[in-house]
């Protein structure tokens, strides 16, 4: 009865619904390593009734973290122990979970955000950090180191390595992160960007390393995985990454064989201004869905039931992610359907909790 209910194909898959949970930081692990809470949450948002959820921001190498408590994908002992959590995830719910890999860049080695989120000093547990130019993501800070030739190829293989792992832990997909102001999106724009070799300068040299891991990723899953990309569409900021150049970006997605993009926006600098309301990130989504013709997500301040429809039924986006906002109501899908008459298929062991005022909500 509802478009945010029915089935949707992304390439090889089809998800039952439109409602993706993104990828959301817990800062919660260990060495890179998943802990009791990692169980906790992806349970929590398996059982929830969304189409898909994808596993936070999960760093490729070591210091490519945003904090020492980031999860990570760098080792065989990291495949090892994320396995045993999404074991007891699969225990309980059949919903497909991707995972999205990252490289913080010179937003790397930084406090837990409820200890304040500030650039850690190696005495203080951080590493040094490394990004397209030796330019600091905020005054006061140490600046990163400008990454050599030799540097983008330990990145890129490390970006191909994990998704081969992702691909062992068979996970429906991986989302290569290129937002939010961390490596990829770094290398993106023109504020965080300042090199004058092959990787920098022009749009199509700033454009090249993005490209290049995506594709790496892309070649080291096997065709019967997902791969999306999470994109900011602008940086919010004159004279940075703009909308124009992201549909640039996006239109080169298709030959790559991504089969998504997770619009999103801003990240790279505090000088941002960003102009926040309900689905604020939606029209961003509309343009790259007309330009691209591939499937897109739209996510930002998405929370009402008949907005996320909306969004959908007016050609804006072929799903809707929630972050926030399913952290705050884990029903929220359920709450959707009854708001749009439809249905949902609960755990077994929670269909006695139908409502008594909305018999036949659950299937």
């Amino acid at each position: 009865m509802s478009l945010l209910f029915s089935p949707v194909a992304l390439g090889p898959r089809t998800l039952a619904n439109r409602i993706v949970v993104a990828p959301m930081c817990q800062y919660s692990a260990e060495g890179g390593h998943p802990t009791a809470w990692h169980t906790v949450h992806l349970g929590t948002l398996a059982v929830s009734g969304a189409g898909a959820v994808v596993i936070e921001a999960t760093a490729v190498e070591p210091q490519g973290r945003i904090s020492p408590e980031d999860l990570g994908l760098w080792s065989d002992a990291h495949t090892t122990s994320l396995e045993r959590t999404l074991d007891q995830v699969r225990a309980c719910a059949a919903t497909p979970i991707l995972i999205q890999l990252a490289h913080a860049g010179r937003k790397a080695s930084t406090a837990k955000p409820w200890e304040g989120g500030a650039q850690l000093s190696p005495a203080q547990g951080g590493w040094a950090t490394e990004a397209p130019s030796a330019l600091s993501y905020a005054s006061g800070e140490t600046p990163p180191q400008a990454l050599t030739a030799a540097g983008l190829d330990r990145i890129e293989h490390a970006f191909a390595a994990a998704a081969k792992r992702a691909d062992a832990l068979e996970l429906a997909g991986v989302e290569v992160h290129c937002a939010h102001g961390y490596l990829l999106h770094q290398f993106l724009s023109p504020l965080s960007n300042t090199r004058s070799d092959d990787w920098g300068g022009s749009l199509e040299n700033r454009l090249r390393f993005p490209l290049r891991v995506i594709g790496a990723v892309r070649k080291a899953l096997p065709a019967n995985r997902i791969l999306g990309v999470r994109i900011s569409a602008t940086d919010w900021i004159p004279g940075g990454w703009n909308l124009e150049d992201c549909v640039a970006f996006a239109k080169k997605f298709k030959t790559l064989g991504v089969d998504y993009i997770h619009v999103s926006s801003g990240g790279l600098a505090p000088e941002q201004q960003i102009p926040i309301k309900p689905g604020y990130q939606a029209p961003l989504a509309a343009r790259i869905k007309a330009d691209t013709g591939l499937p897109t997500i739209a996510v930002g301040l998405i929370t009402e039931p008949a907005q996320a429809e909306t969004i959908l039924s007016t050609g804006k986006a072929d799903l809707v992610a929630l972050a926030r906002g399913i952290l705050y109501d884990p029903r929220w899908p359920w709450h959707a359907a009854a708001a749009l008459g439809d249905r949902v298929s609960p755990p077994r062991q929670y269909l006695r909790c139908e409502p008594h005022a909305l018999k036949g909500l659950f299937r």
